[in-house]
Parts: structure tokens; sequence; C-alpha cells
């Protein structure tokens, strides 16, 4: 299955003492993000060619039917990943989720990396977008000191180059661990280059630097923050009823750079629908003294919060096809 980067910023400090109500992070399991995204890639290369070539010549209408077939193939093929589809679904929907609502959640994956190749190629026309909370972007791009924007694999964080058009002067930085990048991100190569943006690879020595500069320029620095991996550090919270691991690094670099941060998703509610929300995270740039590790802690929270708040609302959105919780799913099967 095509996979996206994994981001997070490998910052080695530790957390604040998780609360009594949460077990420590000694005792909930990291997720395998990275080996998941270490497993070979299902359809070839050419296939791959193939889809762009018919979505760029031939139309969305027509690539959207090919991916009608795309989702059964993965749907009856890919066992493993359907499994773990279906625990998150069965949290998420509080019902034993059924074929119908299996098959949805994987035709919804495909069509929101169809719709960033266009997406990629400026083709906004083809879409009916609507944004919640525009004004806080609004407010942040005017301070000039730029704000972290922090997402999830849910929905489309590409939708952020829509919202750029309407807003003059706003740019965005991504930082990533580009070395996760699947052959997917062949989609996005041969767009324009000024629709192209700057990306930021995390784990390099200058990384911390470029996001700084980026922010002092007035840019927006945007991250995904659902997933750990390695020895990155991460606090437990409880999450769609289980509690499961959320990298603390993205929080703490904002707070160390005292910046605010907007937690953004694209969420896709069919046919050619978008829906842009933007929402207050944290403002990290009036810290008291001794006050970081709490206001870290209490940032990570509300970013689950949000996150859960959208799987509930728009449950066939969240795109992490492996285990998440590292816990047993008693009462469901693949």
């Amino acid at each position: 299955m095509a996979r996206e980067p994994l981001e997070a910023v490998p910052e080695r400090t530790h957390g604040a003492p998780p609360s009594a109500a949460v077990p420590r992070a000694g005792t909930v399991r990291r997720t395998r993000a990275v080996q998941w995204a270490a497993e070979p890639e299902r359809g070839s290369a050419l296939l791959i060619t193939l889809m762009v070539f018919v979505a760029l010549r031939l139309g969305r209408p027509l690539a959207r039917l090919i991916l009608y077939v795309i989702a059964g193939y993965f749907f009856l093929f890919a066992p493993r990943a359907r499994g773990h589809a279906r625990a998150y679904l069965q949290r998420a929907l509080l019902r034993k989720p059924t074929a119908r609502d299996r098959y949805r959640h994987l035709f919804t994956f495909a069509a929101t990396i169809l719709d960033r190749l266009y997406l990629s190629r400026g083709r906004y026309e083809l879409f009916d977008i609507s944004i919640e909370g525009e004004e806080l972007m609004r407010a942040a791009l005017a301070s000039g000191k730029g704000a972290f924007l922090l997402g999830a694999h849910l929905g489309s964080f590409e939708l952020m180059s829509a919202v750029g058009r309407r807003q003059p002067g706003l740019r965005v930085a991504l930082a990533m661990y580009t070395q996760y990048a699947s052959r997917i991100s062949a989609l996005f190569d041969g767009g324009p280059p000024e629709g192209a943006p700057e990306v930021i690879p995390l784990g390099q020595l200058e990384s911390m630097l470029r996001i700084r500069d980026c922010l002092e320029e007035g840019k927006f620095v945007g991250m995904l923050a659902d997933r750990t991996f390695d020895d990155a550090p991460a606090e437990p919270i409880a999450f769609l009823g289980q509690p499961a691991l959320f990298p603390s690094g993205p929080m703490r670099v904002a707070a160390a750079l005292r910046r605010p941060v907007i937690y953004m998703a694209g969420l896709y509610r069919g046919a050619n629908r978008y829906h842009v929300v933007f929402r207050p995270l944290a403002d990290f740039s009036q810290l008291g003294p001794g006050a970081r590790e709490a206001a870290v802690r209490a940032a990570i929270e509300r970013y689950v919060a949000l996150l859960e708040e959208g799987c509930r609302g728009d449950p066939f959105n969240w795109f992490n096809f492996y285990d998440f919780w590292q816990g047993p799913t008693h009462g469901v099967d693949a």
C-alpha cells in the first residue's frame, strides 16, 4: 500500500511525568510506523506512471473509476493492513465496521492520494473547498513571526496549498523525514516549481536551524505529529479509548522557539469536496520560567483530543494502516 512520510522531530528531551490516569511511556509499546514504512510497497512503478498519465491526460472522472478497482485490490489482498484498519474503525465508529465501511476507508485513502496529484499541479478548480478557522492563519500571517502547523495522517495536508492561494504572502515549509517517502511521491514530480513546497529534511544537524530561519522569515512550518518511531521521545495519551504514544518533539521545538502552534486537517467529504479545519493548539510565546514541560504536555493532549474529534467526525479520513495502539484488539480480526 502506498505510504506517506513519517513526521516528528527527534529532540531528546525528557517529558513531564504522565498523569495518573495514563500509563507511563515505558508501559506503552512503540508503534510499528518504521517497520510498516520499511515493508515493500505493492504496485509497480509502471502502474503508478500509468495512473499519473490517465489522471493528467484523461481526467479525474476516469481516474476515479480506476480507484474503485485499486481499492478493491487492497481490500482483498492486503489482510494485515485490512485487519489494522478494521481495529481502528471499530474504535472510531463505536461499532463493528461493515465490509462497506472498510472498503470506503481504503477508497478514501486512494481518493486523497489522487487529489494530491491535482493539487500539486495547481488544479484547484477541480475542488469545492470550505475553510474553518481561516482567521487564525490571517492573524499568524499578520504577526510576521511565523507559526507551526501541526497535522496528522488525517485527510490531506496538501490542501494547505489551496489556503495559500487565498492568502497572498502565506508560505509553508514542510518538515519531514524524507527517507521514508514512498514511490507515491513520484506523483508530485513534474509540477510547477512555484507550487512546490519547501521541504526541510529532519534528522540532520541543520534541521533545527532551517526551521528557525523559516519562522524568522514569517513562514509557517508544517509537520505531521501522529507517528512515533525509533527512540524519539513520546507521550502516552488516551486516544479512542486506549493509550497510544504520540511524539513530543514537534511541541518541544515550538516551545523552544516560542512560537504558536495551529492544528490543521484537510478532511475529504466525498466527490470533489474538502473541508479544511484550523484550530488553536498552543502559544508558547509567553512561557514563564519552569512552565515549559506542563505546557508541552497540555498541548500534546489538546492535539490528541482534536485528532480524536476528527476521527469521530470523519472516521474514514485517518490513514495509519498498522497497529497504532500496539496491543491486542479484542473481538477484531482481519
